[in-house]
């Protein structure tokens, strides 16, 4: 069977699926795919970024599937002058909670960024206030709990103003903006996804 593959950048407030049962906008309302076509795991409806969408549903179990560890990084811009305490506790895990219970997240890659990474604008834009500094953080996991980059930065006092994947192992957003799609070729996907 012939499979298809692409890779979005999901906008900020759009449900990671093709339906919408509340009118919250939602994937069909920005791609045309085919119907058996569906996203790979989901990004929370108030972040953005990358998303692979595909029909092959063995691509879905090997990344989805806890016993398959694969890197997925965020551009997170947080609220205040993030620590260096605050970063080596991120690095080493965080206690968080996951369907009401106590949750300790694996180690993980976090680096504060020197200057504000090239990424579009965010509509709507991101409430500014004057007087308080924020920080732009690059973090990559390898595991995908619900809303973990959010719980994770809220555990060490830093809420969350903008989230944003930019890459699942080497495939990454690029210069794609919010609304782009792009088809990608099976050797492409099995290469930046598994080194294969």
């Amino acid at each position: 069977m012939h499979y298809d593959y692409y890779i979005i950048y999901k906008p900020y407030l759009v449900l990671s699926q093709f339906t919408s049962a509340d009118g919250k906008q939602c994937l069909k309302d920005f791609f045309s795919v085919k119907k058996n076509v569906y996203p790979v795991g989901r990004l929370d409806y108030d972040s953005e970024g990358l998303l692979i969408l595909t029909n092959d549903t063995t691509l879905n179990h090997r990344l989805l599937h806890p016993g398959f560890l694969h890197r997925r990084t965020y551009l997170v811009l947080v609220d205040g002058e993030i620590t260096e305490e605050a970063v080596l506790t991120l690095q080493q895990g965080v206690t968080i909670t996951i369907q009401g219970k106590a949750y300790h997240t694996a180690p993980c890659s976090v680096s504060p960024l020197s200057s504000e990474p090239n990424i579009p604008e965010r509509n709507p834009p991101i409430r500014v206030r004057k007087n308080i500094p924020v920080s732009w953080v690059r973090i990559t996991l390898t595991e995908g709990k619900n809303r973990q980059v959010r719980k994770m930065f809220a555990a060490v006092g830093f809420p969350v103003l903008r989230l944003i994947r930019s890459a699942i192992e080497n495939i990454t957003l690029g210069d794609m903006l919010p609304g782009d799609i792009k088809a990608l070729s099976v050797n492409t996907i099995n290469k930046q996804l598994f080194g294969k």
